[in-house]
């Protein structure tokens, strides 16, 4: 079974909490989209930015209901890109019920953390300006995996672009004691300033107007530990008084992404169905 419950924290402010105890998935509300299958996921248009990074551009497959687009940053530790089942999946499934989905591939940093955060600028200005012909959409969300979570989280505490933020088992901190140190290395360097690692260290970040958060991760996760990174980053939005929901998973490991095999797979689909397609 799983438990939900919502408990007060810092000033009053509420922080949603998803603790699941076992394999049992919640089904959604009347009117939910189904969370479980994958459309295709070549029905996309390419496009390259100006900075040369490549958009994969999946437009909204049936009448945009909800308002909102997403930006997606798959993970892999600032060195490869998991483009499947971090990006084109979720985003296929988000095309397929209403939600116009932009995959990027940015460029990596090899220590010059401008090089991924110019293209992901440019891959909002892009969602922003095709937005009447892809689904009038009004809000731009942005979604990222592990060090893609990072690269989202950053745009959400350091920008204005994003209107909400997805996160699955994120890198946040680039605390060297309980960071992701590829991440870090491919990021930052490996002699990375203090004042860079602060800097970029998210869960510092965190101010009044960073935009409301979904995070989803397995507390066994032994690759990016999630107390100091996805779980210390919703403690933080919490206390600016950000709307977040927190979803924690006994098993899982890492980099699961849209996977099936993932034990809380419908269950956190489920979730985040209901996020996109039911929150302001």
């Amino acid at each position: 079974m799983s438990t939900f419950f919502k408990r007060p924290l810092f000033c009053g402010t509420v922080l949603s909490v998803l603790f699941a105890a076992g394999g049992c998935s919640e089904s959604g509300r009347s009117g939910e989209p189904a969370a479980s299958a994958v459309p295709d996921t070549s029905a996309y248009v390419s496009v390259v930015l100006p900075s040369g990074s490549e958009l994969l551009v999946f437009g909204s497959e049936v009448p945009d209901t909800t308002g909102k687009a997403v930006v997606i940053f798959p993970g892999g530790g600032y060195c490869f890109l998991a483009k499947e089942h971090e990006g084109k999946d979720v985003a296929a499934w988000m095309s397929a019920n209403g939600v116009s989905a932009f995959v990027l591939n940015y460029r990596f940093p090899n220590g010059d953390p401008s090089v991924p955060n110019t293209d992901a600028r440019e891959a909002f200005e892009y969602a922003r300006e095709h937005s009447a012909e892809l689904g009038s959409y009004t809000k731009v969300g942005v979604m990222g995996s592990s060090a893609g979570g990072h690269l989202a989280s950053t745009v959400a505490t350091h920008t204005r672009l994003a209107d909400f933020q997805i996160l699955l088992y994120p890198v946040v901190t680039m605390d060297t004691l309980t960071t992701h140190r590829g991440s870090h290395d491919f990021l930052l360097g490996r002699s990375a300033s203090s004042d860079d690692e602060v800097l970029f260290s998210n869960e510092k970040q965190v101010t009044k107007e960073t935009p409301p958060a979904f995070i989803a991760l397995s507390l066994d996760d032994d690759i990016v530990p999630p107390i100091p990174n996805g779980v210390a980053y919703a403690e933080a939005l919490a206390r600016q008084g950000v709307p977040t929901t927190l979803l924690c998973y006994p098993r899982g490991g890492h980099g699961w992404g849209w996977n099936d095999s993932f034990e809380f797979s419908a269950q956190w689909k489920t979730e985040l169905a209901k996020f996109l397609f039911t929150s302001k």
